[in-house]
């Protein structure tokens, strides 16, 4: 097993970001379908570039507990895409606090994937890394990222405009003493 590597799941791994990520990252970035709620059209090679420097800000900080991985397929090792546990960007030092959050490339999405390793996530989050509670933010109009919130347990908190985006934005959190495990099958 790689020392990179942070999680696996039946399907997928997560892994540490590279510098050898930032074209899966573009490539990622490139899709408008992708970036449909995230801006819509693809984003400049530089905000990949500056993702794998912030993740490696993260896994110094956070001695590679928290930060943004690469998610694979098991099977085969294709790149799937990112997910996130990390403190809200506005208090790094909050890690009692988690922000899940996932990116996937479209030949991923409506398979589960994002449900399967954000369970794992948040599992991680309250069993191995002691958090209070998981959050997870998207547009108020990205109606499959808030399934799979609801699936993974978390709980509609509020919707605002993110000044940082000027949009309409959803947040749902789970507490750690409200969390429903999953029951298996």
């Amino acid at each position: 097993m790689s020392a990179d590597l942070y999680l696996r799941t039946a399907r997928a791994r997560l892994r540490q970001l590279h510098d050898g990520d930032v074209e899966n990252l573009v490539e990622l970035n490139s899709d408008p379908e992708v970036m449909r709620y995230l801006g819509g059209g693809p984003a400049p090679r530089e905000e990949a570039e500056m993702g794998v420097a912030r993740t490696k800000m993260y896994r110094e900080r956070y001695g590679g507990r928290l930060g943004v991985f690469s998610a694979e397929l098991t099977e085969t090792g294709a790149f799937m895409g990112w997910f996130h546990l990390r403190p809200d960007r506005k208090n790094l030092d909050d890690v009692k606090n988690l922000e899940l959050g996932y990116r996937l490339k479209k030949e991923f999405w409506d398979k589960g994937y994002a449900t399967e390793v954000s369970l794992a996530l948040i599992a991680k989050a309250f069993d191995e890394l002691g958090a209070d509670s998981v959050f997870a933010v998207t547009d108020a109009e990205n109606a499959a990222s808030r399934r799979v919130m609801e699936k993974c347990g978390l709980a509609f908190e509020r919707e605002y405009v993110d000044p940082e985006w000027n949009r309409r934005t959803v947040r749902y959190s789970v507490a750690g003493k409200d969390r429903r495990r999953p029951s298996g099958g």
